[in-house]
């Protein structure tokens, strides 16, 4: 079952040499473990999706160029914009493909 992303999200992009951090700034109220809730409209270059080190594609630095996230939570919604979720992929237009390695979150289970 796809869980949904936070502002620690880890991000990779097949293309790219490093990891990068998702930053939130679609919305500020929905948290999950203090954590903003990421969405769809969380897709600006640099601002949302910091760059991923080295492109395999251009051989220089990487300059995110996403285009649209996809495979969105499909019933919620946060502003009117989809969740992003473990199964959000979203396509740079340069060429690679932006995954998700960690949701940003760690799931606190009580014990009984």
């Amino acid at each position: 079952m796809p869980e949904k992303l936070t502002e620690k999200a880890v991000l990779l992009c097949d293309k790219g040499a490093k990891t990068s951090q998702l930053k939130v700034t679609s919305q500020d109220f929905c948290k999950a473990e203090d954590k903003l809730i990421a969405t769809e409209n969380d897709k600006q270059p640099e601002t949302n999706i910091p760059n991923f080190g080295s492109c395999s594609i251009t051989r220089y630095s990487c300059t995110p160029s996403p285009v649209r996230w996809q495979k969105t939570a499909e019933k919620d919604r946060i502003n009117d914009y989809k969740i992003l979720t473990t199964e959000s992929v979203c396509q740079c237009a340069t060429g690679g493909k932006i995954t998700v390695k960690h949701k940003g979150y760690q799931e606190k289970h009580e014990v009984f």
